[in-house]
């Protein structure tokens, strides 16, 4: 447990341009606290003490506005960047080298039984403010944007946006058109639509008149 935090620890370090040294990631980044509490209380939850490894979850959810459920399984290597208010749930299953922003939940929808929570793949970045809910999984080195609401599954190497999500680059390459300024606008569409009709009645109406 403690070689994985120190791995931990070494990733934040290589990742965050502003982690200035290692003693300063220990004293002060709530991320990296949530993910030792998180160590901590997994190893009670799969001992069978529950409700210990629940307060142990609890009371670093107090401290670090982080709430990681003690049964899911995460791989090293996963930073938590600002972290307060995420949710993690009980059977969310999350790989190697992942980065979750402020405000995320790996939830689940309240329809399933047993697996109810996501599986991240490695690599995956989830945005600020997204919500990835059910029971499917995201592919390794996916890319969730910032608030977005994924639904359904996610492939490998791509990326998702919007709500519901959609995948919007694979590989890098786009993969559909998401430009939301050079569209028609509707009013005014509809405007030319009833304008049309009224020339069209007027010259019907001119015709009866002769």
């Amino acid at each position: 447990m403690f070689d994985i935090i120190k791995e931990d620890i070494a990733l934040i370090k290589e990742r965050d341009p502003a982690a200035r040294s290692s003693f300063e990631i220990v004293l002060t980044y709530s991320g990296l606290h949530a993910v030792m509490a998180y160590r901590l209380s997994h190893k009670l939850y799969q001992k069978k003490l529950f409700t210990v490894a629940r307060i142990v979850s609890q009371v670093a959810r107090f401290f670090t506005g982080i709430e990681i459920h003690p049964g899911a399984k995460i791989g090293k290597g996963l930073f938590i960047d600002h972290g307060m208010g995420v949710v993690i749930g009980e059977t969310t299953e999350i790989g190697d080298n992942c980065l979750i922003y402020q405000g995320v939940t790996l939830g689940g929808t309240g329809k399933e039984h047993g697996k109810r929570h996501p599986t991240l793949g490695n690599n995956v970045m989830v945005g600020a403010g997204a919500k990835v809910l059910g029971p499917f999984k995201v592919g390794d080195n996916a890319k969730i944007a910032s608030n977005a609401v994924v639904l359904t599954e996610v492939p490998p190497n791509t990326t998702a946006v919007g709500v519901p999500a959609r995948v919007v680059k694979r590989d890098g390459v786009k993969v559909c058109d998401c430009d939301q300024i050079h569209i028609p606008d509707p009013v005014s569409q509809e405007l030319c639509k009833h304008l049309m009709r009224i020339e069209k009645l007027e010259k019907q109406i001119n015709n009866l008149n002769k």
